[in-house]
């Protein structure tokens, strides 16, 4: 067998290795996890929209602690940490040796997976620190972790470009993903043709309402942090429950707010019909 030869046989046991069983599962458990957590937050939102919210935070920490309140959270705690690990394996795996689809084996694509393989590895190690005890890890508050991260930031040589830049660039993301979402790019990805005709219908709502809040978020956390880069004030950048807080100070107060948490529970919804119709 030549050195060709026993590469090519290499990359075949490698492809098969990232098509497994295993981390088929994992990606479909990453995806229910997410759901959850959004779903969550979708809630508390809710809650902030209708009553103030009794001092919840409406972002991945306080989706945490509210788990945590519940009979059986901390299993429950354990598990959607394990299931976000799952997540990052997937990923991993398609950044290793590409996504399903046409395109799944580009540069691009695979870096991209990259990235949101590292992302996913931080998100599961805060909620399995949490679960172990760490209630620092995971539970503080996003809006002040944000603005920590953003006076680090500013302090350095350089530091109001490097967070306008980075503003910039989750402004941009945030369009994009509410973008894709109202075009409904997200059909490439499922198996919609497993789905009946009612299903396929709920799926398209709750993916574009879900998507385009989503994105909308984003898009305006994006826009604090360029703030903060131009008025040089770690102040002005928000975490996620800050940024929902802020469509209530909008002339539609909080049902423009109830809008953007009720779109995050669609999300929650749509993520969980990723882990059921998602093409892995």
């Amino acid at each position: 067998m030549d050195i060709s030869a026993a590469a090519s046989k290499g990359h075949g046991k490698a492809r098969r290795a990232g098509d497994s069983t295993a981390v088929e599962a994992a990606g479909r458990a990453g995806f229910a996890a997410r759901g959850v957590i959004y779903f969550l937050v979708g809630f508390l939102a809710l809650r902030i929209a209708l009553n103030g919210g009794g001092g919840k935070q409406a972002d991945r920490g306080g989706a945490l602690a509210e788990i945590a309140q519940k009979p059986f959270g901390h299993v429950l705690l354990w598990v959607l940490g394990l299931a976000l690990a799952g997540m990052a394996l997937w990923r991993l795996s398609e950044a290793a040796f590409g996504a399903a689809g046409p395109d799944g084996h580009k540069a691009t694509k695979r870096l991209a997976s990259g990235g949101r393989a590292v992302f996913y590895a931080f998100v599961s190690s805060s909620v399995l620190m949490f679960a172990a005890g760490d209630r620092g890890s995971g539970s503080g508050s996003g809006d002040a972790q944000s603005q920590d991260v953003t006076a680090r930031v500013l302090d350095m040589p350089g530091g109001r470009w490097l967070v306008g830049a980075a503003g910039v660039g989750i402004a941009c993301a945030g369009l994009w993903i509410a973008g894709r979402a109202a075009l409904r790019k997200f059909h490439k990805h499922l198996r919609m043709e497993a789905m009946s005709p009612a299903v396929r219908r709920a799926v398209d709502v709750v993916g574009i309402a879900g998507g385009v809040s989503r994105g909308l978020v984003f898009a305006v956390a994006g826009g604090f942090a360029v703030s903060a880069a131009v008025k040089a004030r770690s102040g002005e950048a928000k975490g996620m429950d800050d940024t929902l807080r802020a469509f209530s100070a909008t002339p539609a107060g909080p049902w423009l707010l109830g809008l953007v948490a009720a779109g995050l529970v669609a999300f929650g919804v749509f993520s969980l019909a990723n882990a059921r119709w998602r093409r892995i």
